[in-house]
């Protein structure tokens, strides 16, 4: 996991930070804090940040521009993306992956908020995390042009307005898909 987040730091700024616990959770979170120091050393253009994970959780709120890779456990990973999401507007718009970097599993692409039970069938979804998990499955399976393409047609059709209710907007599921699919087009 730390592997992957160090490389994905090389691809971008450089930084990468590390949610730990270690003040608290004195027998795993040393040892997490330990294994992500020796393996961001292999990377020599990354820079590793260990914060706690409360404090983390301020900086996404408060400060989400100074992060950019962020390597944590399941846990800490799944209440971060949560927040993340918020921050930016809505747990619609958060895709979320299960990658296997090794490529010996397959990996799997979803939503961050999953299948929203409380609002199915009502049109009431954001589909953008669903679309834009798409456009992670296909960068995964080295298609980037066509998840670029994808991820521009969200982007479009989010900036001429087009929004779902959790947005501020009015369209419905299928009227913000149709839309994508109309730029796709």
């Amino acid at each position: 996991m730390t592997r992957f987040a160090a490389e994905r730091a090389t691809e971008r700024s450089g930084r990468l930070v590390s949610a730990t616990k270690s003040n608290g959770i004195i027998h795993t979170m040393p040892f997490w804090d330990e294994v992500a120091r020796e393996t961001v050393a292999e990377f020599p253009g990354v820079t590793l940040e260990k914060v706690l994970v409360d404090a983390l959780a301020a900086r996404v709120v408060l400060a989400p521009e100074s992060l950019d890779v962020i390597v944590a456990s399941n846990l800490f990973g799944d209440i971060l993306s949560d927040l993340a999401a918020a921050v930016a507007g809505s747990l619609g718009v958060a895709p979320s992956a299960n990658l296997n970097p090794e490529r010996e599993h397959p990996s799997l692409f979803e939503p961050v908020h999953g299948s929203a039970p409380d609002i199915a069938g009502k049109g009431l979804a954001n589909p953008v995390a669903a679309i834009w998990a798409g456009g992670m499955m296909l960068r995964h399976l080295g298609q980037p042009d066509a998840a670029d393409t994808l991820e521009a047609a969200f982007g479009k059709v989010l900036s001429s307005g087009t929004r779902t209710r959790d947005l501020g907007g009015t369209a419905t599921t299928t009227e913000f898909t149709e839309a994508v699919l109309a730029e796709l087009r």
